[in-house]
């Protein structure tokens, strides 16, 4: 079955920030490690959850330098997290992930 473009750019971002609000990938390499999406895949997509209305932030770690840090979801905006969890096998096999 072939899914739209739209749907799988939807499921992505709904599973990078269900990945960031649980802890399992907060950061860029970790986010691509998780899901085997590239570089700029991955920068993309965190860049595309304002426009979800999910609120984001990048959080620089103290004292430290280059963009060492981590995501973290303050807000869900109108995206319900629990059909997220309840959906997440079915989203993770519309894009192909482990």
């Amino acid at each position: 079955m072939d899914v739209s473009k739209t749907k799988t750019s939807f499921y992505r971002r709904l599973y990078v920030a269900w990945l960031i609000d649980s802890g399992q990938a907060t950061n860029v390499p970790a986010l691509m490690e998780a899901t085997g999406m590239p570089r700029r895949t991955a920068q993309d997509t965190l860049t595309a959850l304002v426009e979800l209305d999910i609120d984001c932030p990048f959080q620089q770690a103290d004292g430290e330098r280059n963009n060492a840090g981590h995501y973290r979801i303050r807000d869900w905006g109108p995206i319900d997290r629990q059909w997220i969890a309840a959906n997440l096998q079915q989203i993770k096999t519309t894009l192909g992930y482990p």
